[in-house]
């Protein structure tokens, strides 16, 4: 039964991280069954998680840099503002 949400449940990077490795163990277990378009659908479901985890890898990473130069600022024209 695969039964995965589709609830924006798919911006959280340990979800994303979670499902990719799912698809990676049933590619492996369909490797085992010998069914080779199974295990080339389950690679390519991970793969696309791949890809979505490092977007939102990505994204976060932008986003702390983006606050920390928005403190940064917020900073320097508190100590301009005091003088």
């Amino acid at each position: 039964n695969m039964n995965f949400n589709r609830n924006g449940s798919m911006t959280n990077p340990h979800n994303v991280e979670k499902t990719m490795h799912k698809f990676q163990q049933l590619a492996k277990d369909a490797q085992s069954n010998g069914d080779p378009v199974l295990v080339e659908n389950y690679l390519q479901h991970a793969d696309h998680y791949s890809r979505r985890l490092a977007e939102l890898n990505e994204r976060n990473k932008n986003n702390s840099l983006n606050e920390k130069s928005t403190k940064d600022l917020s900073k320097s024209s508190e100590s301009v503002d005091s003088k």
